[in-house]
């Protein structure tokens, strides 16, 4: 008797749970598809500010042979000129920050903040100028 009861249990996903986890993994698919390649963009602008940073020479050499590097990369989002290149100890340091806005649906956008550096202690100098430069707008508003 025992056994017939639990042979006639239905087992398995309902409908309605199967389509929530369709539309839940389509969500994620969709998010991933639209974030993926604004990651991949970092990930090779923080390659060519390296490779530009071993270049050495003068900020402007290192400007350019960041466009250089970037450019084989498709880098879009930011530009030599956009790279804050500082002195410290006699080394130079490189670095970079840049906001992505990557729309979602309608009006409904996502925004992520980037930043990269060659200095080792993980100090952006160009995050530092950015901040200092919103809290001046705003002092003097």
């Amino acid at each position: 008797m025992r056994q017939q009861a639990f042979q006639s249990r239905q087992r398995g996903i309902s409908l309605t749970g199967l389509i929530l986890v369709l539309a839940a993994l389509g969500v994620v698919a969709v998010l991933a598809l639209k974030l993926l390649p604004t990651y991949f963009e970092y990930s090779a602008a923080k390659d060519a500010m390296q490779r530009a940073k071993e270049a050495g020479g003068t900020p402007r050499e290192i400007q350019v042979a960041f466009d250089k590097n970037a450019g084989m990369n498709n880098v879009t989002a930011i530009k030599g000129r956009d790279l804050t290149i500082t002195r410290e100890d006699g080394e130079t340091q490189v670095s970079f920050a840049y906001e992505k806005r990557v729309p979602l649906v309608g009006n409904v956008s996502l925004v992520i903040d980037y930043a990269g550096t060659t200095d080792p202690s993980g100090v952006n100098a160009a995050k530092e100028a950015t901040a200092s430069a919103e809290a001046d707008a705003t002092a003097s508003q």
